[in-house]
């Protein structure tokens, strides 16, 4: 039998526990060995509900101790450059969170730092593989839906703050607000089903219209009322391509809206698509009048598995649907809207992104 994986966690959250352990612990060919928090008391229930007999305050430890092919990093954005760049140094891969990075260049010393090692590194940017998406991707690469000249993108909340005074709304270590929060999935997936074109110009704008109130704070984060908020709780942009088309964004972590909603609408020379909050549907044309088809999906079905789809890539030498050079490509048109924020108008690209 094959040797099975070793799989570390660095920085034991919910999402780290719900998403990256639970999902792990489900593969056959990978053995849960040891987990890293700077909270040992939680760490250690975590470690055990999961059978990990290994649990460590510092990450450098775990990873010099254990011997691990894959680590996950789940720490807040402003350490995800260095403990990722560590693990490389040290002959593991990893598995980051999104954003990479907090801005593009620390995300481009985690792709220097990765080329030199040999190793690779996924952004956990999970809307590339819900079955939506990967089966919008599917029609929109074979040109079904024609010239694609606009794509409107978002994840509004009514209620959504995590947390005043977390790490969430403090920009040293965040990077940013709700654009880097939520934005960062849809706008990539915006761009990914574009399949990652050359972005022109960005312009937009960011709000701060509830940092006076805990009022708006997501369930479960209850935060402090008198913690730092230094970040944007919404953003709205407008990104022109060197191809001509255009995507509309807007995110926002609290506004006076019915309720949440996340959507990717994709409009079409010859039709269209929509995924709304997870659903769905394409529009186009039949005898001389309007349809919507729904496609018949099954949820209990993956068509393609985040953690089965790294581990593969790691036994069989395997392209990643997410790599880190993705990362810096994300990051520069994040970087370059906050800049078109704060000066109020719109801000042109240099032509030297390049995706390996």
């Amino acid at each position: 039998m094959d040797r099975k994986l070793r799989y570390g966690l660095i920085g034991v959250g919910n999402n780290a526990v719900k998403k990256h352990l639970t999902n792990y612990a489900m593969l056959s060919n990978v053995e849960l060995v040891a987990i890293s928090d700077i909270n040992m008391e939680h760490a250690e229930k975590v470690a055990e509900r999961f059978a990990i007999s290994k649990v460590y305050k510092n990450y450098q430890d775990m990873i010099k101790e254990e011997n691990l092919d894959i680590v996950s990093v789940t720490t807040p954005n402003s350490l995800h450059a260095d403990i990722t760049i560590y693990a490389l140094q040290h002959g593991v891969n990893v598995h980051c969170e999104k954003p990479l990075a907090i801005n593009a260049l620390e995300a481009q010393r985690i792709v220097d730092a990765k080329n030199t090692s040999g190793k690779l590194v996924m952004i956990g940017l999970n809307n590339r593989f819900t079955n939506a998406a990967i089966y919008l991707k599917k029609l929109m690469d074979t040109g079904y839906f024609g010239h694609i000249y606009k794509i409107n993108t978002g994840w509004v909340r009514r209620s959504g703050i995590p947390g005043r005074g977390t790490w969430f709304t403090n920009k040293s270590i965040a990077g940013g607000g709700v654009l880097i929060d939520l934005g960062a999935h849809y706008l990539d997936l915006a761009l990914y089903l574009l399949g990652l074109p050359e972005p022109k110009y960005i312009t937009g704008a960011t709000y701060q219209n509830f940092t006076h109130t805990t009022a708006r704070n997501r369930n479960g984060y209850a935060g402090d009322p008198n913690g730092i908020f230094n970040v944007e709780d919404s953003a709205t942009g407008f990104l022109g391509l060197e191809n001509g088309s255009t995507i509309h964004f807007e995110f926002s972590w609290a506004s006076n809206i019915e309720e949440e909603r996340t959507f990717v609408e994709v409009l079409g020379t010859k039709g269209g698509a929509s995924i709304v909050n997870g659903k769905l549907k394409i529009q186009s044309e039949l005898l001389d009048t309007c349809i919507d088809v729904i496609p018949v999906l099954n949820d209990n079905i993956k068509l393609l598995s985040e953690f089965e789809h790294f581990t593969n890539a790691i036994l069989n030498n395997g392209n990643l649907l997410a790599p880190a050079e993705h990362g810096v490509y994300l990051m520069d048109i994040i970087d370059h809207f906050y800049r078109a924020a704060d000066i109020q108008e719109p801000v042109f690209f240099d032509k030297t992104i390049v995706l390996n």
